[in-house]
């Protein structure tokens, strides 16, 4: 059942240090008003995150108009990679916008050629083509679209099936929640399309078997022959959890998706732009798909996102045919294109190698003193807490909440709790976080941890 915080402020331990400052009730009393006009204006569906009315934002922190200051654990929803408000990309769009060329549709641009031109040049072979959109649902809509097409094209019986995993997550919209794996989440559905089914996601800790017979096991069980499929689709790592697949498994799949004339798609809209410690999520893996989305980090914060792949997939459809309102829109370009800047200038994606150890190191040493902690997923700056009862795997959504909430009173803010029925600990913090900000989470977080597992015994 979703969960919201209390409106009621109450007094909060007072805090002031080099990164982090609360000097109010929580929530502050006079971000109260604010709050309820929210709730009466928008739709149920808007509420549930933290109650933080953001007044600016720079580098890995988050502030409010009250005076306190937090460590941004967030990066919004993964998507200030470059970090918040950064002075080149406000200079960039500031710039672009001065030119009064505020949008164009489809037709051609300079700035669009330059953010294609970008982005082909960094990615590998065979993604030599780029379709510029706005959201991560788009790009996943896009990638349905270009494997149907490519299956219908196949020759010989259709292939339409499209594979992807349990608790995967591709967006809200109608063909992203029925490539999803979250069953709760596509009931409003109904007549669900048979040709899109979900199998196990070897993450070694829900899905123990992860070998990739069991993704075989799992497409006979659900009587999915191989020619009939036309795209395999996952996220690069598991955005509610984390959780990566073992190598040997995505190079097995690679070769299966290569073997059975299947379109592989990499859902990057979270990984990408130097995430996870690589500038590519599925670098991890030593593989390439025919298929890549990204989103989110690719602009630290304009919205636009984009679908990559090889060229004879990219051009299955005539011109006219695949088209979208905003593709490409030249503000949101210029904005890309400052991020990759400071992306690349700045080494971000080496700092969140570099930095990610040490978070990793910090969330391995409480995993081992807390049992509460049932697994850690995650490279570089993502990772996901799962939080379970003490002794099994059953997921423990009151702890993360717990453990979330008591965080962002101590200056540490993140979303809340995602993941396994709401039990995971997403950490997500922009790619500029230094060293010294690291260390001072990790234990705020080590103290909201200890306090809520105190408090869990205590109910007990």
């Amino acid at each position: 059942m979703a969960r919201e915080y209390s409106l009621t402020p109450k007094r909060v331990a007072r805090v002031e240090t080099a990164f982090r400052r609360i000097v109010t009730e929580f929530p502050v009393p006079q971000s109260i008003p604010i709050l309820k006009k929210l709730q009466a204006l928008e739709p149920i569906a808007m509420r549930g995150q933290p109650p933080v009315v953001w007044a600016h934002a720079r580098g890995f922190q988050v502030s409010d108009a009250w005076g306190n200051q937090w460590i941004d654990w967030s990066s919004g929803v993964l998507i200030t990679n470059a970090g918040h408000g950064r002075r080149e990309i406000v200079d960039a769009i500031s710039e672009h916008a001065s030119s009064e060329l505020l949008t164009n549709y489809c037709f051609p641009s300079e700035i669009r050629m330059r953010m294609v031109e970008r982005l082909t040049g960094m990615l590998p072979a065979p993604l030599e083509k780029v379709f510029l959109l706005t959201t991560g649902s788009e790009t996943v809509e896009c990638a349905i679209k270009l494997c149907r097409a490519y299956g219908v094209r196949a020759g010989g019986r259709p292939k339409h099936v499209i594979v992807s995993f349990d608790n995967g997550f591709h967006g809200r919209t109608l063909g992203a929640q029925q490539a999803g794996g979250i069953p709760a989440l596509k009931e409003w559905i109904v007549n669900l399309d048979p040709g899109f089914v979900q199998v196990p996601f070897p993450d070694g800790f829900r899905t123990e078997d992860n070998s990739f017979e069991g993704f075989e096991r799992a497409l006979s069980a659900r009587h999915i022959r191989p020619e009939d499929v036309a795209g395999v689709m996952l996220e690069t790592y598991q955005g509610g959890s984390a959780a990566f697949a073992p190598v040997p498994y995505m190079q097995s799949l690679r070769q299966w998706c290569t073997d059975h004339n299947a379109l592989l798609v990499c859902d990057e809209v979270q990984a990408g732009f130097g995430r996870t410690g690589k500038l590519w999520g599925f670098e991890h893996y030593g593989i390439v798909p025919d298929l890549a989305l990204f989103g989110k980090g690719i602009s630290s914060s304009l919205p636009l996102s984009a679908v990559a792949g090889r060229a004879d997939v990219m051009d299955l459809h005539p011109p006219g045919s695949m088209t979208s309102t905003h593709t490409g829109n030249p503000i949101c370009c210029a904005a890309a294109l400052a991020s990759i800047d400071l992306l690349q200038k700045e080494g971000l994606t080496e700092n969140a190698r570099k930095i990610g150890e040490i978070l990793h190191e910090g969330l391995g040493e409480l995993a081992s003193r807390f049992p509460q902690i049932g697994h850690v997923h995650g490279k570089g700056l993502v990772a996901g807490v799962s939080c379970v009862k003490p002794g099994t795997k059953e997921p423990d959504s009151d702890l993360a909440w717990d453990v979330v909430e008591r965080s962002i009173e101590r200056g540490v803010l993140m979303f809340s709790p995602v993941g396994y029925k709401g039990a995971t600990v997403k950490i997500a913090p922009p790619l500029v976080i230094p060293e010294a900000a690291m260390r001072e989470s990790l234990e705020v977080l080590e103290q909201a941890f200890a306090e809520s597992a105190d408090k869990g015994m205590a109910v007990a």
